[in-house]
């Protein structure tokens, strides 16, 4: 996902700030077979034919991986994509108002849930 590169950003990049969740995080990134892991999930995901506008299908993806690295419930998950930088910048979101809120987060992981999502993405890494 590309961003804009903000202040922080810039910051980091500059002073070299790294933790072991961003260096973590970072190699995940690259191990994680993107395309392939949306492809499998894209049929089954909501088309927003009606009512709100879905989240990107991706955000929804990279908030499901890091739930189930770090076991977060729903909301807990939810406060850390706006609290932590590295898991913000993980998510390409660079506002609250990008993330989902807890309820959206479990209907999109019972959707996950109901296509073994889990034990595929496990097998695959």
């Amino acid at each position: 996902m590309e961003t804009q590169l903000t202040l922080a950003m810039m910051n980091d990049e500059l002073g070299q700030a790294r933790t072991s969740k961003k260096e973590f995080l970072n190699r995940i990134e690259y191990i994680i077979p993107w395309t392939e892991f949306l492809k499998m999930i894209e049929p089954c995901y909501y088309k927003g034919e009606r009512g709100n506008k879905p989240y990107p299908l991706e955000l929804m993806l990279r908030i499901f991986l890091l739930q189930n690295l770090y076991d977060l419930a729903d909301m807990r998950v939810m406060t850390e994509v706006i609290d932590s930088r590295a898991f913000s910048e993980f998510c390409g979101v660079t506002s609250p108002d990008e993330v989902p809120d807890g309820d959206t987060i479990g209907r999109s992981e019972i959707c996950l849930r109901k296509m073994e999502f889990r034990r595929e993405y496990l097998q695959r890494l």
